[in-house]
């Protein structure tokens, strides 16, 4: 079986290719812009029919892209994440008719979503920022081509190698930089999020890329419990063993006053805001369903979070995360300095890069988001392996 990976190089995209290369009698072809890759590509500037050439030599039986963009301008974003994929499926229907495309879609393509619900792959899409409209555009590409395509829309990934550009990795470069009884100053934190260990992904992935027959259009990736952003900051503070004080801002203008808590033993908060009375939605980190840490159930008058940091690789070079929404919460202050393209945001989330040419600004005003992951475990028999609190520690102890 030869199966070509697109963005191998990139965060997902490494995780699949190696879980791919452990299938028995599996060729997997490695797909990117260096000049260096088996499959040189880039889905930003190359014509179908030159691509089509490349497959036609390639002769893949299935391909597998992860490539992406989750920062940058309007212009790189439509780029890689629309144009990406429909000159990909015009190429696969001259040259691989018969191929499988398994497509790396996003929950952010979603938009805001509901307290205390999980959307199901039939739900209205009602993407708000150019990341999950892309993303979007790439999904109707893919779906409408008349292939054998399937496009898996992932939520949050969090694990062994996660990037900078994301809350975790970016919170764990933060914890590996600061004095353990130091201060972290952090954004608001109080939205949800979907989280998903890499490596579910990259199961999900291979089992979507093997699968006899055909598959739905589309099949939500997640970990199927909406998360506190404040608690996985919690839990990695908890990893590293940090003592100090983390200061989180307020969500804007006329919003709360900040608030900080205290690290306690184990990292978890000490006693509530700055007046030491708990707060409302400042649950402690708890098991959720199948292991997640985190609940559903509504915030406390969560505000918009903007993604910070710089933006990821952009073309076949993968993604650092397709439906990371927001999640870096604004780093601000002395325990962080922002890129050449960052800046504190005018809107006080802090969130560094947002609104800036090139930042990413993925879905700023999503403050909930939990997928259904019921049509994943029917049609591929798949359903999450890792608990947040195992993706957590193999992220801080860089593992895989």
């Amino acid at each position: 079986m030869r199966i070509l990976v697109l963005g191998s190089t990139g965060y997902l995209g490494g995780h699949v290719a190696a879980r791919l290369r452990t299938l028995p009698g599996a060729r997997v072809l490695g797909g990117g812009r260096s000049p260096a890759a088996e499959f040189p590509v880039d889905l930003a500037t190359v014509r179908p029919g030159q691509l089509a050439k490349a497959l036609a030599a390639a002769a893949p039986d299935t391909v597998v892209n992860c490539a992406g963009a989750t920062g940058g301008d309007a212009v790189t974003l439509a780029e890689v994440n629309a144009r990406g994929p429909a000159v990909l499926c015009a190429a696969l229907r001259e040259a691989a008719p018969g191929a499988r495309l398994v497509h790396l879609g996003s929950a952010a393509e979603y938009g805001p979503g509901a307290p205390g619900t999980r959307v199901t792959e039939s739900a209205p899409t009602r993407p708000a920022a150019p990341y999950g409209a892309t993303k979007l555009a790439g999904t109707v590409a893919v779906t409408g081509a008349g292939l054998d395509a399937v496009v898996l829309r992932v939520g949050n990934p969090v694990g062994p190698g996660a990037p900078a550009s994301g809350l975790p990795g970016r919170i764990t470069r933060l914890l590996r930089t600061t004095d353990r009884d130091g201060v972290l100053r952090l954004g608001d934190l109080s939205a949800y999020r979907d989280f998903v260990d890499v490596r579910d992904v990259a199961r999900a992935t291979v089992l979507a890329a093997t699968a006899p027959g055909p598959l739905p259009p589309i099949l939500n990736i997640g970990g199927g419990q909406a998360v506190l952003v404040r608690d996985l900051v919690h839990l990695l503070a908890a990893k590293a063993g940090f003592r100090g004080r983390i200061e989180e801002n307020p969500p804007g203008p006329g919003g709360p006053a900040g608030t900080t808590w205290v690290a306690g033993p184990t990292g978890a908060p000490g006693p509530g805001g700055t007046d030491g009375a708990p707060r409302p939605g400042d649950a402690a980190p708890g098991a959720g369903a199948h292991g997640w840490a985190g609940h559903i159930g509504p915030a406390d008058s969560p505000g918009p979070m903007d993604q910070a940091g710089p933006a990821a690789s952009s073309g076949s070079a993968g993604l650092a995360g397709p439906a990371d929404s927001g999640l870096s919460a604004g780093l601000a202050g002395p325990a962080y300095s922002p890129g050449p393209a960052g800046h504190i945001g005018p809107t006080g989330v802090g969130g560094v890069g947002a609104g800036a040419g090139g930042g990413s600004v993925r879905s700023a005003d999503v403050s909930w988001q939990c997928s259904d992951i019921s049509a994943a475990e029917e049609a591929l028999g798949w359903w999450p392996e890792h608990s947040l609190d195992d993706a957590l520690t193999a992220l801080w102890e860089g593992r895989r």
